[in-house]
């Protein structure tokens, strides 16, 4: 039955059906191997099923601030600040590429946006001072991995919806990872700009002009304080922190003159259309998800486990082996959905803590945007860089490399992202 669904699945893909529909019919042939009787009974049920939840609500909240906040121009504070901070060091503007990332991460939590919000502005200007386009273009799609592990975060809302973990725990524990990965990726970009002898470019700032961008910027910087120390302290939900910071952005910036109600239709249309899709795959996903634990994949999948559970650094090199080669040929939603409900029973045999294992899959799915051939962020930056995309599958594989170290490192020190959350316990 598996085998069945992952052909038909692959081969509608690469025909060009939409992914929803290609779920739905791989579902349906799911169904023909259990029992085709079922499909008008339970294939509807599951498929509502899937996006019944009332934490999902926050999903588009949190996109519809993020295009509110593109739409005022506080991104465009966020990389002012950025350039000022560390643009004066060598190799500067790719350092401001990793920075406005971490900045952007805070705003909007997804990294296709992050690579298409940034790299129009700064491949280009990375090309001006010498960088190598595919450099530019691998670094832009590298860098934007924070946006979905610094919060918030869209995958952890849906990992949190499917495993009833924390949503606040789960976005403290993303927060060191994803400094560390910017820590490694300006260390690459370091090691780029000395190898290379790039020029310093401009002037260390003035006390007084970084004290006038922070402050210009802060209205952007404040806005994921709120939604974590909302969530976390229990003041609001995570529906609820999403419609604060939507009408908090939406203030900000008509008292800023920067937002008028041109901009805010076409953020909430730019919201639905993209809502509209994520939960489309979602709740096709959510049918064959089904189909899976019916036919006990998950029970199958922890017994094969059994002779590692007595090492849970190794079963989460298993797990993220697994993850990782899924998330090279299927759409990074659709994987979570169906792995999670999968994987979760293994983790939980080997005692892994499920906040640990939130931030593994997160960052997991997260890196299959960046890997050939279906990464999301590889087109993106491949399209904005001018690029030809096989050029950019050859160039990004350091940048995997380096993002999979990140991932070993917390691998094996799941401190590094349960300290955190422990503190607020």
């Amino acid at each position: 039955m598996i085998v069945a669904i992952l052909l038909t699945f692959l081969v509608h893909v690469f025909l060009g059906l939409p992914l929803f529909l290609a779920l739905l019919t791989s579902s349906v042939v799911g169904f023909f191997f259990i029992d085709p009787t079922m499909i008008p009974r339970m294939m509807p049920q599951q498929f509502y099923g899937g996006i019944n939840a009332f934490s999902l609500m926050a999903i588009p909240l949190f996109i519809l601030a993020g295009n509110l906040m593109n739409a005022a121009g506080m991104t465009d504070q966020l990389m002012r600040l950025a350039r000022l901070l560390v643009g004066h060091l060598r190799g500067g503007i790719g350092h401001v590429n990793v920075l406005s990332s971490v900045f952007f991460a805070g705003v909007n939590g997804s990294a296709v946006a992050d690579t298409s919000a940034l790299g129009p502005l700064l491949v280009p200007a990375m090309r001006k001072e010498g960088y190598d386009k595919a450099f530019a273009a691998g670094l832009t799609a590298g860098s934007s991995l924070i946006g979905p592990i610094i919060p918030p975060s869209i995958f952890m809302i849906l990992y949190a919806s499917l495993t009833n973990v924390s949503v606040g725990s789960l976005f403290l524990a993303g927060v060191i990872p994803g400094f560390i990965i910017a820590a490694a990726f300006m260390g690459m970009n370091g090691w780029y700009a000395w190898r290379h002898q790039l020029p310093r470019s401009g002037q260390r700032p003035s006390v007084q002009e970084l004290w006038s961008a922070t402050l210009q910027a802060i209205p952007a910087l404040v806005a994921p304080v709120i939604i974590v120390l909302g969530i976390v302290m229990g003041f609001v939900t995570p529906t609820e922190s999403g419609g604060l910071i939507a009408l908090y952005v939406v203030v900000c910036g008509a008292l800023q003159r920067r937002l008028r109600l041109r901009e805010v239709w076409a953020s909430v249309t730019e919201t639905a259309r993209l809502t509209s899709a994520i939960f489309l795959i979602m709740a096709a996903s959510a049918t064959i998800s089904w189909q899976l634990s019916y036919a006990q994949v998950p029970a199958q999948l922890t017994e094969m486990f059994t002779p590692f559970l007595d090492s849970p650094v190794l079963v989460l090199l298993l797990l993220s082996l697994i993850i990782f080669m899924v998330g090279m040929f299927m759409e990074e939603v659709s994987s979570l959905m169906l792995l999670t409900p999968i994987l979760m029973p293994v983790a939980t045999a080997a005692g892994i803590d499920p906040i640990h294992l939130g931030i593994i899959v997160t960052l997991n799915i997260t890196i299959a945007l960046i890997t050939p051939p279906m990464g999301a962020c590889l087109h993106v930056a491949a399209a904005v860089s001018k690029l030809e995309i096989t050029a950019l599958f050859r160039s990004i594989w350091p940048f995997v490399v380096v993002a999979l170290c990140v991932l070993g490192l917390l691998v094996v020190f799941p401190q590094l992202t349960l300290w955190l959350p422990g503190l607020f316990a």
